[in-house]
This record gives C-alpha cells, structure tokens and sequence, in this order.
C-alpha cells in the first residue's frame, strides 16, 4: 500500500489485516511464536502476545527517538492494533 494520502495508523490498520497475514500469517500466531522463542531465550515462560507487542513497540520508539522515519510510526501503530485483536481474543 502506498502511503500518499494515508495516515500511519490507517496504514498500520490496512497492513496488520491484510499484507503482514499474508505474509507472516495471524498477527496473534506470529506474536505468540515470537513469544516462545524470547521466553527460551530468556530462560523462562513463554511471553504473551501483549508483552511482545508492548516490546516491539519500545524497540520502534527507541529508533524514532533516535531518527524519525515514517515505517517506525506505522510498526507502533500496527503493534498497538495488533495488542487490541489479542486482548479481544483473551
């Protein structure tokens, strides 16, 4: 999807339902799957989707702190839509 025209979180919308599933599959599948791997990493439980959402947010604000760019805004939205579909599913 282009993004002329569109703002982030519509964009981040469009993505996580669309392109991102077709690609990666189920938001929640994806999260949770990310979520085992870091918590055996760690050394401990799996990681809920929220947490990892709420991870992959920070690691997006960290970037943007550090230089603006257009793609970490959309990741934080779509991460943040990506958090509401898991706690609706909870």
């Amino acid at each position: 999807m282009s993004s002329e025209g569109a703002s982030a979180c519509y964009e981040a919308v469009d993505l996580v339902n669309g392109a991102r599933q077709e690609s990666y599959g189920t938001p929640e599948a994806c999260m949770r799957q990310i979520g085992r791997g870091w918590g055996a990493i760690l050394g401990g439980a799996d990681l809920e989707p929220t947490t990892v959402t709420l991870m992959m947010i920070w690691l997006k604000t960290v970037r943007e702190a550090n230089k603006h760019g257009r793609d970490n805004l959309v990741d934080i939205a779509g991460y943040v839509e990506i958090a509401d579909m898991a706690n609706a599913r909870r």
